[in-house]
């Protein structure tokens, strides 16, 4: 087996939500932003927040707190938007705090555990153990399809 050819770690931007800390693959991620005035966007589920323009184009933008369910957000100056691609869509996820940028070891991320809490296991990828840290790594595309899904059936 050719071992150069193998990827041995994963980029990650590492953020928190409600003192607990999320991951997203680097590669997804196009900005992280401070909080900025949100146009409300009629008749959307209650986690889109609605729309910003940023630099001349319009993204939806989703509480990540309240698409799992953890409560509501209170901002604070520390609060980001960590803006994403997913195929070709541009999203806004609102954070508590983006805190830095990882190099994970592929062999430090298990699969995500049979019960993990308050987030639904769908939208986890993983659980990476480093020292004293649990980071979730979050499944972009888990998040992002259902909200499409969902704002197909919700729109009676």
């Amino acid at each position: 087996m050719n071992d150069t050819s193998i990827t041995t770690e994963q980029k990650v931007i590492v953020f928190m939500l409600n003192g607990n800390e999320y991951a997203l693959s680097v590669e997804q991620v196009t900005a992280i932003e401070k909080m900025q005035y949100i146009t409300r966007v009629p008749k959307v589920v209650s986690f889109i927040k609605g729309v910003i323009n940023l630099r001349g184009v319009i993204i939806p933008i989703i509480d990540l707190k309240k698409r799992f369910d953890l409560g509501d957000s209170e901002y604070t100056d520390n609060t980001r938007i960590i803006i994403v691609s997913y195929k070709d869509l541009e999203v806004g996820l609102i954070v508590d705090l983006a805190n830095d940028v990882l190099d994970i070891p592929n062999d430090a991320i298990e699969p995500q555990p049979e019960v993990i809490g308050a987030v639904e296991a769908e939208f986890i990828s993983g659980v990476a153990k480093l020292e004293k840290r649990l980071l979730i790594l979050l499944n972009l595309e888990n998040i992002l399809e259902s909200v499409s899904n969902r704002n197909a059936t919700d729109g009676n």
